[in-house]
């Protein structure tokens, strides 16, 4: 079993992107203009953090590339 750090982070932040998914999925579905205005913000964070992972995997990868 790989015990890498970066690992762990990775998972963190796929993690908090669940978390930001769920909490905007919740703010939809409780209607009205204010909901939607919450989701929406909450969707725009959920781009934010999923880039993010998306930049730590690929790092991971780039890195065991090099690392062999």
């Amino acid at each position: 079993m790989n015990s890498d750090p970066l690992l762990y982070i990775i998972g963190a932040a796929c993690l908090v992107v669940l978390v930001i998914l769920a909490l905007g999925i919740g703010q939809f579905g409780r209607g009205g203009a204010e909901g939607a205005k919450k989701s929406n913000k909450l969707m725009q964070y959920r781009i934010l953090a999923q880039l993010g992972a998306v930049i730590l995997v690929v790092i991971y990868v780039a890195l065991r590339k090099t690392g062999n």
